[in-house]
């Protein structure tokens, strides 16, 4: 009887050793690509530089996850024309067992970068989360797709989390503001001027001469020095249909060579 205990006491000890701990790289494989089952607290805080808020900067739509979507049942939509969006609701946090993955943009998720997750903002956009409990704020850098849980909008990175002071009860209630997205800077860019070159000189009285001639016809220009020789330029607009009338007058006139500066801008 006393052997019996023995080997049971042994046996028990044995399957307890060979249990993996919680969030290390040693968990089995869920059904999924992630390693993990559940999700995990990592085994630092973030620093305080991994916690500074980055810069909102005017960047291009993302190639992946910006194309409707359909998961549980649910269509999303992205909004990629987005120029203005705020929002209050729920925000969560993922760490660990997300960390080193893909996000929905074809980028590696860290979960020390001010990035989060929206299930519809454009791949990359940079929000604004203030967290209504204590007025605590972070920007984020919005690259991945989530989460799917009815009463939550956003997920944060764990830095963005632990800014907010949200970590000890996982969730917070939080305002979504859109600093920046690619919907604003194109809408906030420039239109592109087309020009068209009459004349090409070292003689700069002769283009000052029949740039007064253009004035006389109503036609704007433009003198431009360039490797030794100054460019007369009929021009700008930025209306396509304009330029093409032009380039006929001109060629039907005194400067039958004329030709669009920069084609791609006119065609």
């Amino acid at each position: 009887m006393q052997l019996f205990y023995i080997l049971v006491i042994l046996s028990v000890l044995t399957a307890c050793s060979s249990q993996p701990k919680h969030g290390s790289k040693q968990d089995a494989p869920n059904a999924g690509r992630y390693q993990q089952a559940t999700d995990s607290i990592p085994d630092r805080l973030p620093t305080l530089l991994e916690m500074t808020d980055p810069t909102p900067q005017t960047e291009q739509l993302s190639r992946g996850g910006n194309k409707p979507y359909q998961l549980f049942g649910q269509h999303y939509t992205p909004l990629v024309q987005a120029l203005e969006h705020k929002e209050n609701g729920i925000a969560s946090w993922y760490g660990n067992k997300f960390h080193g993955h893909l996000t929905s943009n074809g980028e590696v998720y860290n979960m020390f970068a001010m990035t989060a997750a929206h299930k519809t903002l454009p791949l990359p956009s940079y929000v604004k989360v203030t967290n209504l409990d204590n007025m605590k704020t972070a920007i984020v850098r919005v690259n991945d797709r989530g989460p799917f849980h009815r009463d939550r909008i956003i997920d944060l990175s764990y830095s963005a989390a632990h800014k907010l002071d949200m970590l000890k009860q996982g969730t917070a209630r939080v305002q979504l503001e859109l600093l920046q997205s690619p919907a604003m800077h194109a809408a906030t860019q420039a239109p592109e001027h087309c020009y068209i070159q009459i004349f090409a000189s070292a003689d700069s009285n002769k283009l000052n001469q029949l740039q007064h001639q253009l004035k006389q016809q109503q036609l704007p220009s433009e003198i431009r020095p360039a490797a030794g020789v100054y460019r007369l330029l009929v021009g700008p607009t930025a209306d396509k249909q304009q330029a093409q009338q032009w380039l006929q007058q001109l060629r039907r006139s005194d400067y039958p060579s004329a030709y669009f500066f920069d084609s791609h801008l006119c065609s």
